[in-house]
């Protein structure tokens, strides 16, 4: 099984790879520095690949499969499957990442005098929305 995965990633379209690559930073709403974070290998492995400079490793795909279970494995390398991965569904999507935060948290009304730190809201798609206090102002 492993010599044919090493020949599959050989024999990678670049062109279709990169934007099968995209396809899946945009589905997951990550920049290529957020996403090399998120598996874990250099920012700059990503903008090769996406430049066309490098091809992927097995080690690249494989770890963007175990991060991203929705990523079936045969269509990131040759395009055949689907994305997301229908037999994914009953999980639960991988959360899509916001960098949205806001200063002031909404207002809560209470008798305690408890102040809020932060507030997350997940929506039904896996993405979230943070709000934090600002922590400098009074």
């Amino acid at each position: 099984m492993l010599s044919l995965l090493l020949y599959y990633v050989t024999m990678v379209n670049s062109e279709n790879f990169i934007k099968r690559l995209e396809k899946i930073l945009q589905f997951y709403g990550l920049s290529a520095s957020a996403f090399a974070d998120k598996i874990q290998v250099q920012r700059s492995s990503i903008s090769h690949l996406l430049s066309g400079r490098n091809k992927p490793s097995l080690e690249f795909v494989l770890k963007v499969v175990k991060a991203f279970p929705e990523v079936n494995l045969y269509w990131f390398l040759n395009g055949k499957g689907a994305f997301p991965d229908e037999s994914t569904e009953s999980l639960s999507p991988t959360p899509k990442f916001s960098s949205k935060t806001k200063s002031t948290p909404p207002v809560v009304s209470g008798n305690d005098n408890k102040a809020i730190d932060k507030i997350i809201i997940f929506y039904k798609d896996g993405s979230f929305q943070s709000y934090e206090t600002n922590r400098n102002a009074k």
